[in-house]
């Protein structure tokens, strides 16, 4: 007894520094990809300061304000669109790389702009780039990550966006003092930066195994799992997981020369087994998906963060460094405690730190249309209500950040089976974009129509909604393995026995072609 405890010992300690390895190295390929989120959390917080600079400048109305701020969220819907069959035909890994480019050459485009036209153009060649990164960043950091860290590396996604609007009210501070035509021009030609370092990144990261067994290629994808796994039983558990969600026989060889093992090249047939032909259990995930999306933008994150500067001026400030300055506060907040979110999120769960951070989203929403209100009816500065606003928009984008903020990346690239996750992920942003747009579009115009409270207090109303979605339908993820979420989200045995009819199908259609294939090499 005494020696095999000794022999289980030394076994532990033998494994331990490989485990480390794993995930370090994990760690960095989640940062690299998360990168491509960060262009759109600084066009994000620049636009809240440079918009102030861009109105004098180019003479444009409030509506145009709008139109210029919201419409990146409409853009990227074509890159959010695009980026599932993309990510499908040639790879996470070159999608990134992809994404990076377009970011860039819209970042250039708009720090040259000359008039409101061409600032448009680079707006919209940005949101297309920003569109792929929003999707694929998490989509492949999931698919690379171990079950017990998934979603504190899948969160990255938020701390990056979430950088990224620290980073631009940072800008907005820095460059303020320069001339009026220059300072908002450098201001958005910055967050060029972020793609020349992704791009530079992507060289050292390996492409998601699991789009890797999906394209057939079986002994690449052993290989990456070899540097991602712990130990070389791990590997070859995950990768037995991934080609049995795949359709693949167990016993198929890793040969990447194996007759037909491409189980679905190019994602092709997806979008009709989501939306024409879905399963219940199709059907749950991606209502699961549309509603954490729509209730993260509808409660009003755009309108504090995009308008911060507007919601404080109705408040009682009026300085532009002062409006500034509440601005950093606002994003080194948001920033702190989403990385509180990412270490609680593989301990506390989803659901429970979801539920928790709309009914505080809630609260602070109420608190904070009631300080509108009195402020908007009362001449002069009225200084608790400025306190009031000021605590209440700094609790509001605390509360989002430890839950509702991240997890929709976390949740949407764990839900969906692997076949398909990049395009049911991609839907899911799709939702996210058009809400966010609209949220961003019609907010200086919604205030005016109801007041300002007033607009507070809807975004009130509709967190709550979201509350109530969050505790009657969305099941908890923490722990289980992508390919154990079939089962999670199976609702009959009827539906399993399905399911399983399904795989067999392929693992007959499968052992047929090899069979054919071998016949002909004879």
């Amino acid at each position: 007894m005494g020696e095999d405890n000794k022999e289980t010992k030394v076994v532990s300690e033998e494994a331990a520094p490989p485990k480390r390895r794993n995930t370090r190295f994990a760690f960095a390929c989640a940062v690299l990809a998360s990168m491509t989120t960060v262009v759109l959390g600084y066009d994000i917080g620049v636009m809240s300061g440079a918009t102030i600079f861009i109105q004098k400048d180019l003479h444009i109305s409030d509506v145009q304000v709008e139109v210029l701020v919201g419409i990146i969220n409409l853009y990227s819907l074509i890159g959010s669109i695009a980026a599932g069959r993309t990510s499908d035909l040639i790879g996470r890994r070159y999608t990134i790389v992809l994404a990076a480019g377009i970011v860039f050459a819209g970042a250039i485009l708009m720090g040259f702009a000359t008039n409101y036209a061409f600032l448009m153009c680079g707006r919209f060649v940005a949101g297309v780039g920003v569109g792929y990164g929003v999707v694929i960043a998490p989509v492949y950091t999931a698919e690379i990550s171990p079950a017990s860290v998934r979603g504190f590396l899948t969160s990255f996604s938020e701390v990056f966006i979430n950088f990224g609007i620290l980073l631009g009210y940072v800008s907005n501070v820095a460059f303020s003092h320069f001339s009026l035509h220059i300072g908002w021009r450098l201001m958005l030609g910055v967050g060029a930066v972020p793609a020349v370092c992704l791009a530079l990144g992507v060289l050292f990261m390996p492409e998601s195994p699991r789009w890797l067994v999906l394209q057939g290629r079986l002994s690449d994808a052993a290989h990456v799992l070899d540097r991602l796994s712990a130990t070389p039983e791990e590997a070859h558990l995950r990768l037995s997981e991934m080609k049995s969600s795949a359709g693949i026989p167990s016993d198929a060889t890793t040969a990447n020369t194996t007759p037909f093992t491409r189980t679905n090249p190019g994602g092709s047939g997806v979008w009709k087994e989501l939306f024409l032909h879905p399963t219940p259990a199709v059907r749950r995930v991606l209502i699961s998906a549309f509603g954490i999306h729509f209730f993260q933008q509808a409660s009003g994150i755009d309108s504090v963060v995009l308008y911060s500067p507007h919601v404080f001026q109705k408040s009682g400030l009026s300085s532009n460094n002062a409006l500034l300055a509440m601005t950093v506060a606002v994003g080194f907040t948001k920033t702190s405690f989403i990385l509180v979110a990412t270490f609680l999120l593989d301990r506390i769960g989803r659901r429970p730190l979801l539920l928790a951070s709309a009914g505080g989203m809630i609260c602070s929403l109420i608190a904070l249309g009631i300080g509108l209100t009195a402020a908007e009816h009362h001449e002069g500065k009225l200084l608790w209500a400025m306190a009031v606003c000021f605590s209440s928009i700094l609790s509001f984008v605390a509360f989002f950040s430890i839950g509702l903020g991240p997890m929709p990346c976390v949740y949407c690239s764990e839900i969906f089976p692997m076949r398909l996750r990049a395009q049911g992920a991609a839907a899911g942003v799709v939702v996210n974009r058009v809400t966010s747009g609209i949220i961003s579009m019609t907010f200086l115009s919604l205030y005016k129509a109801i007041s300002i409270g007033g607009t507070f207090f809807l975004y009130a109303g509709v967190a709550a909604a979201g509350w109530v979605f969050f505790y009657g339908y969305l099941r908890e993820t923490k722990g289980r393995t992508l390919e154990e979420m079939g089962k999670l989200f199976g609702f009959s045995k009827e539906e399993m026995e399905e399911e399983d009819e399904i795989v067999k199908t392929k693992e007959e259609g499968f052992g047929e072609a090899a069979a054919m294939g071998a016949v002909a090499a004879l």
